[in-house]
């Protein structure tokens, strides 16, 4: 439900937010007075120019980086630092090399103190999901990229978050392992429902995935416009539903500086 145009009871809440950094003697504004609410495992898009300020908006939720000004929660708790509840998905996926495939993705549940068999299990069963049944014993460096992000995918469900960050996670990725990967992610999500928030500047990458677009402008970023995504999934790239929409928001997209 929404009052005065906000969510009631958010999954997560970002009020006035702002953030600048200072080098040098010298102030960024990076965002600017910043207001969202994201529901209980709705998938909402970033969507914005290149350098306006998507990763700072996630390590702002994650609590790798606190706002100058504002106030952001997490299931009704102030976000002060990072923790379990938020899962954290980059572009270069930083998996432990010395692990295995089955090593990285226990990795959140053995730290906690969880009992091997529990933990192998649910490792197990997410390795499964994302497609890496066979290569539990195979290591970083034996992996595709895309292989490695489903890894990173897989880790970051398995320590049972209640929201998932993913900061443009296929950007390194061929354009066919791209697509893939988005259809993977779209089944897992619609398998395993989470609060996702999704940076991108792909736009088709958007509108293929998003519940909801939040277009930013260039930086310091604020919100620009909202899109409300109603096409049916599985989403098919040349539907004219989907073009329509596409076009719609890159003829409102900033330019990048």
């Amino acid at each position: 439900m929404e009052q005065n145009g906000r969510i009631e009871n958010p999954m997560i809440s970002m009020k006035q937010v702002k953030k600048r950094f200072e080098s040098d003697g010298r102030v960024k504004e990076v965002v600017d007075t910043f207001n969202l609410d994201v529901k209980e495992n709705e998938f909402v898009v970033l969507f914005g120019p290149g350098q306006c300020g998507k990763t700072t908006l996630i390590n702002l939720i994650a609590g790798l980086e606190l706002p100058t000004e504002g106030e952001i929660q997490v299931d009704g708790k102030k976000v002060e630092a990072p923790g379990p509840d938020r899962g954290v998905v980059y572009q270069t996926t930083a998996l432990f090399p010395f692990c295995t495939v089955m090593g990285n993705v226990e990795f959140g549940p053995k730290s906690r103190g969880i009992d091997k068999k529990t933990r192998r299990e649910r490792a197990q069963y997410f390795i499964d999901l994302v497609g890496l049944q066979g290569f539990e014993k195979s290591f970083p460096n034996q992996l595709s990229g895309g292989m490695r992000q489903r890894v990173g995918i897989a880790r970051a469900y398995c320590n049972d978050p209640k929201v998932m960050l993913l900061d443009e996670p296929f950007g390194h990725l061929d354009a066919q392992t791209r697509y893939m990967m988005e259809e993977e992610l779209e089944k897992i999500w619609q398998k395993e429902k989470r609060t996702v928030v999704f940076v991108t500047n792909n736009i088709e990458e958007a509108v293929y995935l998003a519940d909801r677009i939040i277009l930013l402008t260039n930086c310091p970023t604020k919100i620009k416009a909202e899109y409300q995504v109603d096409l049916p999934r599985p989403r098919s790239y040349v539907d004219p539903a989907f073009l329509k929409l596409r076009q719609e928001i890159l003829d409102n997209t900033d330019e990048t500086l």
